[in-house]
């Protein structure tokens, strides 16, 4: 019994280890997504990116295959679902990355930042909100810890009064979006392999982007060829492997606490530019920084913070 417990709380720690280092590369990769708009537009820009994301993964599903085939005694019984599900999965969640993905671009060229930063943030509170849909109990410190790390968001974000405009409103069916993709990855994650979904779902939203370029943006080689370093950081870590951290540090962590964990993309992308950009942080954006670490922390408590019953 202790050593299964053991296990258990192994395996909670690997996952949410596995959601921190996707926030980690996610916070870090806005330096090369704001380059590379210099180079491409958001849809050709999104469009390349998660197509490298999928021929990323490919290699490791070979491998993956390989290593199963050999060990199919052991693994037997353990099996991942079928590759129906998988496909289904892999389009479901690349539907709703790549609108996710477009719609907080395109709305950013009609909002700040600092808007745009917390309207898409408040995935936080609307993953547990779907979840009391879903038949989800969500226990009282995980709604405790979204409304702190919303304040600290907050405080992280915004530098001006809030008002829905147009934009705004893009970015929010933005945040609603990511919020379906955090859930629709926490259905279909357990069911399938997690290296085939990310790889389906990047070819699927890779191939919506890609039409959508050359139908309204008409894309040049010579603007890939000089943002390929811009391109190459998002899709091979950004998208390749942070997507696939995310589906794969899903499988044993609750979606309202996921979303919490992935929320500290904001915290480090703010932290990243001081770093790297040497752009000072004020005591207000330190404060959010602080309560949204707290936040993550408070439901990585032992005790009621696991997967709620349905």
């Amino acid at each position: 019994m202790e050593k299964t417990k053991e296990l258990l709380k192994k395996s909670t720690f690997q996952s949410s280890l596995m959601l921190f280092l996707a926030a980690f590369i996610w916070g870090t990769a806005f330096v090369a997504q704001s380059v590379g708009m210099d180079y491409l537009g958001p849809l050709s820009f999104n469009g390349t990116r998660f197509l490298m994301g999928s021929l990323v993964l490919a290699p490791v599903i070979c491998f993956n295959r390989r290593s199963a085939a050999k060990k199919h005694k052991e693994n037997e019984g353990k099996r991942p679902g079928s590759l129906k599900t998988t496909i289904i999965g892999g389009v479901c969640c690349g539907l709703a990355l790549c609108a996710a993905a477009l719609l907080q671009q395109i709305g950013m060229l009609y909002t700040t930042v600092g808007k745009a930063g917390f309207i898409t943030t408040l995935y936080i509170i609307l993953v547990p909100v779907f979840g009391i849909f879903l038949k989800k109990r969500i226990p009282g410190k995980v709604w405790g810890g979204a409304a702190i790390a919303a304040f600290g968001m907050y405080l992280l974000c915004m530098s001006e009064s809030l008002s829905l405009g147009r934009g705004d409103a893009l970015v929010f069916l933005c945040a609603i979006l990511f919020s379906v993709h955090i859930l629709v990855i926490d259905h279909f994650s357990p069911r399938v392999d997690g290296v085939e979904l990310s790889c389906i779902q990047f070819l699927t939203a890779g191939i919506i982007g890609s039409i959508l370029a050359f139908l309204f943006e008409k894309p040049d080689i010579g603007d890939f060829v000089n943002g390929i370093v811009p391109l190459a950081y998002a899709g091979i870590l950004s998208s390749g492997v942070a997507y696939t951290l995310q589906v794969v540090g899903q499988r044993d962590t609750d979606p309202t606490v996921a979303s919490l964990i992935l929320s500290l993309e904001s915290v480090v992308s703010v932290l990243a530019g001081w770093v790297v950009l040497r752009q000072a942080l004020t005591g207000r954006e330190l404060a959010g920084c602080g309560l949204v670490f707290c936040a993550v922390i408070l439901v990585q408590l032992p005790g009621k913070a696991g997967k709620a019953k349905g």
